[in-house]
């Protein structure tokens, strides 16, 4: 009995053995199918966080090109030159679905022109409200003519040239109406400073007849008090600025016709470079006419605001929104 037993132990350590190879052998292939499982697992989850993170990337660029594009300003188009050659241009910003135009001349003393808050700002605020602009680049005296006064040698621009260029920018808009879906009879003219000089200009000598003119705390007498004399001599050059007759000529309060198209007249009290009483002159004329008007007079917004967001004051810049409920109701 002894003897059996030791031989059956002799026998389990071997057996065991043999019995847990068996097992291991066995095993093996369950296991790895199963950390292969748990491999793909982590495969599959690590693509989908990935796949995840690429459309949440993709969503958010999508949304920030969109909110870049709702920031960025309305486009033009190619600026086109009025006499095909030269510097005066018009440069379209067509609002899509619009039949009211209107030709933007910045100001600038007819010496310069401030092209970007009285030019492209302005086109910009009009598209974005559904009403296409044409910004005009028109001749003036320029700032060599300012400084030197070589204008007593030589010509240079001055009057008519100003004019002349407005009447081409207004005809020019009319002519290719069609192309922009506009109404040929509702383009208008709008002006700031000395450009609201020759807006309104337009409507008193112009042979282009605006449906509307919008002028912006604009030069108006060349012969009063009040005179911005520095328009007046870019206008008019060194040798006729003191001619009494050109200067009532070019006076708007002094010509105002009884035909005059409505106009939307704005200025403030506090204004340091043109005197208020240039719109005061113009609102009195335009009311011993009978001429269909709104003249909007601001206690504070100085100078030059154009339709910033930024510039003049918080009073000033309520006239964009008085101006489009006008323009409606014409």
């Amino acid at each position: 009995m002894l003897e059996k037993e030791v031989r059956l132990k002799c026998w389990r350590f071997p057996l065991r053995l043999m019995l847990w190879v068996v097992a291991c052998v066995f095993s093996l292939p369950l296991q790895a199918q199963m950390h292969a499982q748990q491999m793909q697992e982590q495969i599959a989850s690590s693509c989908q966080v990935q796949i995840q993170a690429q459309i949440q990337a993709q969503m958010a660029s999508s949304c920030q090109v969109q909110i870049q594009a709702q920031q960025m300003p309305q486009q033009s188009q190619q600026p086109v030159s009025l006499y095909g050659k030269g510097k005066v241009t018009l440069t379209p910003y067509v609002a899509e679905g619009s039949n009211v135009a209107v030709v933007v001349c910045p100001g600038g003393s007819y010496c310069w022109l401030d092209m970007e808050t009285e030019g492209t700002g302005v086109a910009q605020w009009l598209q974005s409200n559904g009403i296409s602009a044409f910004v005009l680049r028109y001749r003036v005296a320029g700032w060599w003519a300012w400084a030197t006064h070589y204008r007593c040698l030589f010509r240079g621009h001055q009057h008519p040239d100003m004019l002349h260029d407005g009447e081409a920018a207004l005809r020019w808009v009319k002519q290719h109406a069609a192309e922009f879906g506009i109404d040929s009879g509702r383009v208008g003219v709008m002006g700031f400073s000395a450009g609201g000089h020759l807006a309104l200009s337009q409507a008193c000598y112009g042979d282009g007849h605006p449906a509307f003119v919008a002028a912006i705390y604009p030069v108006v007498s060349m012969s009063d008090p009040c005179t911005h004399q520095r328009s007046r001599r870019a206008l008019l050059g060194e040798r006729r600025q003191n001619d009494l007759r050109m200067r009532d000529s070019l006076s708007i309060e002094r010509h105002i016709p009884a035909g005059c198209p409505p106009v939307f007249l704005l200025n403030c009290l506090d204004d340091p470079v043109v005197d208020y009483r240039n719109s005061v002159l113009a609102d009195s004329a335009l009311t011993a006419q009978g001429v269909n008007h709104l003249y909007i007079q601001y206690q504070t917004g100085g100078h030059g605001f154009g339709a910033s967001e930024i510039k003049g004051t918080e009073e000033s810049r309520q006239w964009k929104n008085i101006f489009l409920n006008w323009i409606k109701s014409l």
